[in-house]
């Protein structure tokens, strides 16, 4: 069940996963729960199977903004964990849901047995490093609209068409005010493309949500299947 929820464990050879099955464990992610205070050490590593993870940079005035979504398509602290960082960032559970964890020294030596696995977790960290620096570009230049329709996106894409989440929560996350999510959103729901009522959100229309969506909604989803399809080559071309 785990293997076939989190789809970065869903990507490990048989073999693999029956040696790191063992250590796994599965628990519950609480909405606003806090996974990691900044410059903290990370004793476990997640891979969610539902809900999401936020990475969030808190500024000196109080202000925060999201930098980047973990959901079921991949890990937080596996980087920390292989060689030893601290979180440099406050993260938390943005949308409540599932996650398989290991202890991070138990991941780390298992990392060091087995390459695929390491191989895995250092791809992961490539595609999260380049969403990161994708939305520090996008938040720089794109208007709240077509910002806000992306972050719809990666939200549907990781945890479906229905979302709990307040507009102060929202703004807070993409680092605008409550306003100006306020106008977006009133926009799109004249439009029918959401609905939104109580601090319930739901996506009506996907497609018309994406066609709105910048450039960089497309851009992060198309890093993610270039990176892990270079593996499904790789693995191929071994065969």
């Amino acid at each position: 069940m785990p293997q076939a929820a989190n789809l970065l464990l869903g990507r490990l050879a048989p073999g693999t996963y029956a040696r790191l099955a063992p250590h796994l464990s599965v628990v519950d992610l609480t909405s606003t729960e806090v996974l990691a205070e900044p410059y903290q050490q990370l004793q476990r590593v997640y891979f969610p199977h539902s809900g999401i993870i936020a990475c969030v940079v808190e500024l000196a005035d109080g202000a925060a903004i999201e930098t980047g979504m973990i959901g079921n398509d991949g890990e937080f602290g596996a980087s920390q964990a292989l060689d030893h960082r601290l979180s440099l960032h406050r993260v938390t559970v943005q949308i409540g849901g599932k996650a398989s964890v290991i202890a991070s020294d138990r991941l780390r030596a298992l990392a060091g047995e087995l390459a695929d696995l390491k191989a895995l977790l250092v791809r992961y960290e490539q595609f999260f490093l380049a969403q990161v620096q994708q939305t520090a570009a996008c938040n720089a230049v794109h208007d709240i609209e077509a910002r806000t329709c992306k972050w719809l996106s990666r939200m549907y894409d990781l945890a479906g068409p229905d979302l709990l989440l307040t507009q102060e929560f929202f703004a807070g996350m993409m680092g605008v005010r409550r306003t100006s999510v306020t106008t977006a959103a009133g926009a799109l729901q004249s439009a029918g493309w959401i609905s939104y009522s109580r601090g319930r959100l739901h996506i009506a229309d996907i497609g018309q949500i994406r066609g709105r969506a910048c450039e960089c909604d497309e851009v992060i989803r198309s890093y993610y299947r270039r990176i892990f399809r270079a593996v499904e080559v790789g693995e191929a071309d071994r065969t």
